[in-house]
Order: C-alpha cells, then sequence, then structure tokens
C-alpha cells in the first residue's frame, strides 16, 4: 500500500515539475499583464477621471460616448489605412529582397547588413531623422526642387491633404517609415523559408522549362505561403499598434490626420486624464488585436509541420 501510494505521488510530482519550473514566470505575467488587463476591463465601465477618488461605476456610458466619438472613428479609420497601406507592401517587399540576397553572389552578406541596419535602429533614432528628411527644408524638398519637380516642396508631416482623396499625406509618411523599418525584419523570416527549399526541387523544376522569374512563381511562392500568411498577421498586428512613429513625428496631426487608435488611447489617458476612457478605447484595440492572434494561431497550426520560427 504504501509502496502504491509512493509511486502515485511520484508520478504526480513529475506531472506537476513542468508548472513549478513555469511558476514564475506565470507570476511575473499574472502582475504586469492579466491583472492590469482585468482592471482596464473593469475600469472601462467606470468614471475615474479623479484619481484621489475611487472609480464609480457607470455601466456603457463610455462605450456610448466611443460610438458618438468622431475623433474615435476617424483613428479608427486611420488604422485602417494604415494596414492597407503597410501591409501589403511589408508582405510582397521582403520577399523579393530575400529572393535577392538569398543568391550565392559576392557581397550578399553586406546587402543583407545594410538591409537588417534599420531593424537595429530605435525608433526613436528614425524618427527623428525621418522628421528632419522630410522638413520644409529637408534633404527630399531640397532633392525635389534640384531636379525641378515639387519646387515649393512637400508639406509632408504638416498637410491633412489626401493622396487620392483616400490617405493624407501626413499619414503616408509615417507609413514610408513604418515601411523602411519592417522591412529587414521580414526579409530574414522569409531568407529562413527560402533557404529550408531543396535545391533539387529548382533542379528538378529547370528540368521541366520552370527557370529564371517562373520558378519563383511555380516553386517559391506555393512553398512559401505559411511564411507569407504569417508575415501578413505579425505586421498586421504591428500596424494596428503603431505608436512611435506617429509619436515622434506628427503626433497625430494636422487635424488629426495621423493619428491611430493607440496613439488616441495615449491622448485620453495621459493629457486629457480620462483613464476609464482611455480603458474604453482598449478594450476595442483589445478585440482588434485579438481577432489578428487568433487568425495567427490558425495559420501556424495549419503550417507546424512546414515552418518553424
Amino acid at each position: 500500500m504504501n509502496q502504491l501510494s509512493s509511486k502515485n505521488w511520484m508520478l504526480i510530482r513529475h506531472q506537476l515539475t513542468p508548472y513549478l519550473f513555469l511558476l514564475p514566470a506565470l507570476i511575473i505575467l499574472c502582475l504586469t499583464v492579466f491583472w492590469p488587463a482585468l482592471q482596464a476591463f473593469y475600469l472601462s465601465f467606470t468614471s475615474y477621471e479623479d484619481l484621489a477618488q475611487p472609480p464609480q461605476w457607470i455601466g456603457i456610458t463610455n462605450f456610448l460616448k466611443l460610438w458618438q466619438d468622431a475623433v474615435f472613428w476617424q483613428t479608427l479609420t486611420n488604422t485602417f489605412l494604415y494596414l492597407v497601406g503597410v501591409v501589403p507592401i511589408l508582405v510582397i517587399a521582403p520577399l523579393a529582397l530575400a529572393i535577392l540576397v538569398n543568391q550565392k553572389l559576392g557581397g550578399m552578406n553586406w546587402f543583407r547588413a545594410a538591409y537588417y541596419t534599420p531593424v537595429v535602429i530605435s525608433m526613436v533614432v528614425a524618427g527623428i531623422a525621418w522628421k528632419w528628411l522630410y522638413a520644409e527644408n529637408g534633404l527630399l524638398n531640397q532633392l525635389f526642387k534640384a531636379v525641378g519637380i515639387f519646387p515649393e516642396g512637400i508639406p509632408w508631416l504638416t498637410s491633412p491633404s489626401k493622396i487620392l482623396g483616400i490617405v493624407p499625406i501626413s499619414l503616408a509618411s509615417v507609413m514610408a517609415v513604418t515601411v523602411w523599418k519592417g522591412l529587414g525584419y521580414y526579409m530574414v523570416i522569409y531568407l529562413a523559408g527560402l533557404q529550408s527549399i531543396p535545391a533539387d526541387v529548382y533542379e528538378a523544376a529547370a528540368i521541366d522549362g520552370s527557370d529564371g522569374i517562373r520558378k519563383h512563381w511555380d516553386i517559391t511562392i506555393p512553398l512559401m505561403r505559411p511564411y507569407l500568411a504569417l508575415v501578413a498577421v505579425i505586421s498586421a498586428i504591428s500596424a494596428t499598434k503603431v505608436f512611435e512613429e506617429v509619436y515622434i513625428m506628427t503626433q497625430g496631426g494636422p487635424l488629426n490626420s495621423s493619428k491611430t487608435i493607440v496613439y488616441y488611447l495615449y491622448e485620453q489617458a495621459f493629457s486629457n486624464v480620462e483613464f476609464s476612457y482611455a480603458c474604453t478605447i482598449g478594450l476595442v484595440l483589445f478585440l482588434i488585436i485579438l481577432g489578428l492572434s487568433v487568425v495567427r494561431l490558425v495559420i501556424d497550426r495549419q503550417g507546424n509541420d512546414n515552418i518553424t520560427i
């Protein structure tokens, strides 16, 4: 009997051991992620503008306010435009770069380093540098004036005018920085996928007449579909949460033309001191990111046999 109990105890201890190793990380996650998230969810149903007083329960008042908030819908539209403008480029362009740097040619390591350098640069530094480039007398406008294009310059960050009546110039200018900084990161993901494709597959395709650019259409793209889907979801989540570029370069202006949902959340919380309303905006953002994360989880499961990130 004692021997049976001992074996049961050993089995239970063996099963609990992994969770004991995870316990410190779970405690930290609970204190820094899960508990604050629950608090934010609760505060979204309260009024908490006076930090000296406890929050007052007001039900769905904040959600009704959000529904009637024109600035919120504008920031939501800007965020959607950010997704549509940034994600397709970050899915296609890095794949082309990865195919280029995957060629067995001299000096390709330098090209890889050059393309990846923006990834390791701080967004603060990158934002300030691009803000100088976009300045009225910045390098870009000086270059256009030198070649006789746009002699009066382009108000990159100071005009609410829209390109083709859709995307504000200021928002498009910020998008360009996001694309510039993300190209190298997604290129590395694609490069890992390209190097996992056996060379004999291309050799067999060449015998069948599929060579040059056609081999990438016939072989590379079909085999890279899990990577393409993964990059699409990751870049979509990142674009939804964009903040640093907007804060450093435009601070949401002019006339809210470049203000995204995360920047609006920050503004409500720390500029207007409306923490409960900011939590309501955060809850909407959480639902959007949750949906994108579920898509990523499905993609990871479907491509688990093909890729490992």
